[in-house]
């Protein structure tokens, strides 16, 4: 997986650095030993047992495998020091170039604005042309509960536009919960959130 538009590296100078925006956090691709943090975000929350069963070591593993399939483009948020604290990933399509988003953080990670600003760096290098070092897809779509409205900001920060409701879709502890769908095409004006930087 390559990181899109990489500048320059800027020219050493005797001028202090000015703050970094990002407070260090990064995009790289996930790696195999991702697991253990993998293991400690699907810890972190109740919630995300939604993401899927991870509750051992070997299930980690087995995440981060199936992260790293080739059906997948799965990228990694990581703090300072490099340790995954959250997940901006897609399931491609190839024949049809169309991508399932998918995201999620670390409970310790969450209420900052992060999970939008890794999402609008990987969608907008997901829909950038290969050429320009992109990942050459033509629409992105995700769906998520009606009753997570976090998750929607992420999804319009990223430069999703909201195109349905499948009512009822989950049935979550006896109650049928509405399931509100995004796309986002090629051609839609990129994302309103300024991206995190990717790692070299």
């Amino acid at each position: 997986m390559t990181a899109p538009f990489l500048p320059d590296s800027p020219t050493p100078s005797a001028r202090p650095l000015p703050p970094d925006p990002s407070h260090g956090y990064r995009l790289r691709p996930v790696r195999t030993d991702d697991s253990p943090a993998l293991l400690e975000a699907y810890r972190s929350a109740p919630d995300m047992a939604r993401q899927g069963t991870v509750t051992t070591l070997e299930q980690a593993r087995e995440q981060t495998a199936w992260l790293l399939s080739s059906e997948r483009r799965a990228t990694a948020i990581v703090d300072g020091n490099d340790v995954l604290v959250g997940l901006v990933a897609i399931s491609i399509d190839e024949e049809n170039r169309n991508g399932w988003f998918f995201y999620w953080l670390h409970a310790a990670h969450r209420g900052s604005g992060l999970a939008a600003r890794a999402a609008a760096a990987v969608a907008d290098c997901a829909l950038a042309p290969s050429a320009l070092g992109g990942w050459g897809l033509e629409r992105l779509e995700l769906g998520h509960r009606a009753n997570n409205p976090a998750s929607g900001a992420v999804a319009r920060a990223a430069g999703f536009v909201h195109e349905g409701t499948e009512r009822g879709k989950f049935l979550i502890d006896g109650e049928r919960l509405d399931v509100l769908t995004y796309g986002r095409l090629v051609g839609d004006p990129q994302s309103t959130a300024a991206g995190l930087p990717w790692l070299p």
